[in-house]
């Protein structure tokens, strides 16, 4: 049985992983593709290193957006794959290869078989970083050809191939970056007396922020704050001067987000005046929660109801973030979960996706659009 072409196209886009706004190579392979179809069927505009592609429909009323991520993520491939990443440090952990393949094979398909109405495809790069999709929703070559609704998808490991899991309302976390740089007096480890410790000052601010989550939000909402990266000092004997904390935010409510920042801000200012350091706070890239549309989301599982094909699954929220809510703050549409049957999570370095996925989802999509 000869090999699907999307699935030899995940492949190769598997091995040319790029950072956010650093998709060069990712972004000439999707334009010698797109450009490979016939070309009275569509118009492409660049925007940084994401492409629109806009599909002409044959009566149009309406213009369906679907978008898809683009840039991979700073890990060193673990899978032994004949096609691991050629790109040292560089991986798509994220599943945004499978994603762009998709893609392709939705617009392949529409190009081939024209629908009624027009689709904007959106190749949307920083999806992991620093954030694309503000900036590219601000386009002014995004307005031009703004859809009326929109969609997107992300691959889900801990679902086997052929369930759709969605539902209606809030389906990603708000999230933040956390970056604490914290700032005090060096010196002698015999000396402690004549110094301010930056590594027992971020020792004490880790534990603080704890009390955050335990002690000011409401224990029927959810939140969390976590701490992956302590940096501090150089040596064993010299008490550190510097110390750096890195982490993330990710709350159920914007209003829980702005509170959680709030108690952030004031346990600095203890830190500050208790160990006479200077402290400083960076949110980084911050976005928005992922709000599923009520009547776009309904329409979808009913449609995913009559698919004998399809295993519908009404999932909860998660504390995952997608950059992807921006868009659907401005626009009706909806985001859904496609299993991949992985034995490992996202953003691991081991992350193997089941390619049978793909085909999977190109024909779900394809065959939904006919009847949006």
């Amino acid at each position: 049985m000869s090999q699907s072409p999307f699935i030899k196209i995940r492949r190769d886009l598997h091995k040319i992983p790029e950072l956010g706004f650093q998709e060069v190579k990712t972004q000439n392979y999707l334009l010698k593709y797109i450009e490979s179809l016939p070309k009275d069927r569509y118009e492409i505009r660049t925007w940084r290193t994401g492409l629109f592609v806009k599909v002409l429909g044959t009566a149009p009323t309406k213009t369906i957006g679907y978008r898809t991520d683009i840039d991979g993520l700073p890990i060193e491939e673990q899978t032994n794959l004949p096609f691991s990443s050629e790109h040292e440090g560089r991986m798509h952990a994220c599943g945004h290869d499978f994603h762009m393949s998709i893609a392709l094979g939705v617009l392949t398909h529409i190009v081939e078989h024209p629908i009624k109405d027009d689709m904007l495809f959106i190749f949307q790069p920083a999806e992991e970083g620093p954030g694309g999709a503000e900036p590219m929703l601000k386009s002014e070559e995004f307005q031009a050809w703004r859809p009326d609704l929109i969609l997107a998808l992300h691959i889900a490991p801990e679902y086997p191939v052929g369930t759709i899991a969605i539902k209606e309302g809030l389906l990603f976390a708000n999230t933040s970056e956390l970056f604490i740089d914290l700032k005090g007096k060096g010196g002698h480890a015999a000396y402690p007396h004549q110094t301010n410790d930056m590594v027992v000052a971020a020792s004490y601010l880790v534990t603080q922020l704890q009390s955050i989550i335990s002690r000011n939000v409401d224990p029927l909402d959810s939140a969390v704050i976590t701490i992956g990266k302590i940096t501090g000092g150089t040596v064993q004997n010299i008490i550190a001067e510097t110390a750096r904390l890195e982490g993330t935010i990710r709350t159920l409510s914007v209003e829980s987000m702005q509170k959680v920042k709030k108690r952030i801000e004031a346990l600095v200012k203890g830190i500050e005046n208790g160990f006479e350091c200077k402290v400083k706070i960076d949110y980084g890239s911050m976005y928005h929660q992922v709000y599923n549309h009520e009547q776009p989301t309904k329409a979808f599982m009913k449609y995913l109801e009559k698919n004998q094909n399809v295993s519908l699954y009404v999932c909860k929220e998660a504390m995952t973030g997608e950059d992807f809510g921006y868009m659907l703050k401005e626009i009706p549409g909806f985001m859904f979960w496609l299993g991949v049957d992985s034995p490992y999570g996202l953003h691991h370095a081991k992350l193997e996706p089941n390619e049978d996925a793909i085909d999977f989802a190109i024909s779900v999509l394809t065959d939904y659009l006919v009847g949006v």
